[in-house]
């Protein structure tokens, strides 16, 4: 399906992108945690209120 060129280059893009995204991210560790204090509480809200939609439809569907 692909060729072995294609997954080598795959593979290397991949750590490359991986390796600057935590470079970017620890750089701006300190900044992410003055300006986004508190989103782990949206974030879980969201991941509930999914999970409550997923349940209404499994009771609703039986």
């Amino acid at each position: 399906m692909f060729s072995t060129g294609q997954l080598i280059f795959a593979a290397l893009f991949f750590i490359a992108f991986v390796v600057i995204i935590a470079f970017s991210y620890r750089k701006d560790k300190k900044l992410h945690k003055k300006n986004y204090k508190g989103v782990i509480w949206i974030l879980l809200s969201f991941i509930i209120f999914i999970i409550i939609l997923f349940i209404i439809k499994y009771f609703l569907k039986n």
